[in-house]
């Protein structure tokens, strides 16, 4: 799922123990999926998550790929804020299961 060629799987240690991480799996052959950023709750809001997005976005595009998408929920504002901040954009999209219906999809160019 997260292993090379089409993906990669990023965790950054504090001290020796996992702080931050994420991956990326393929989407399509010119997209990959962000997946799973998360910051461990004792080192959020020291801006790790996005050290982590922007490394996971420049391996993703050593890969090859041109652009991201992700979904996030309703829950998770603070990861919305995160993509929004860092140039993702909402957009509608069918590819979202309905029964997930409430997830908030992102793209971005890379």
């Amino acid at each position: 799922m997260f292993t090379p060629p089409d993906g990669a799987l990023l965790i950054r240690l504090a001290d020796g123990v996992s702080a931050v991480g994420g991956a990326f799996q393929r989407y399509d052959d010119h997209t990959a999926e962000l997946k799973r950023v998360w910051t461990h709750s004792a080192h959020r809001r020291r801006g790790f998550a996005r050290l982590v997005v922007a490394e996971l976005e420049s391996e993703a595009k050593q890969r090859g790929y041109i652009r991201i998408f992700l979904t996030t929920g309703p829950k998770q504002p603070e990861a919305a804020g995160l993509y929004r901040s860092t140039g993702y954009r909402n957009f509608a999209t069918d590819a979202v299961d309905p029964a997930d219906a409430g997830l908030f999809a992102f793209e971005k160019d890379l």
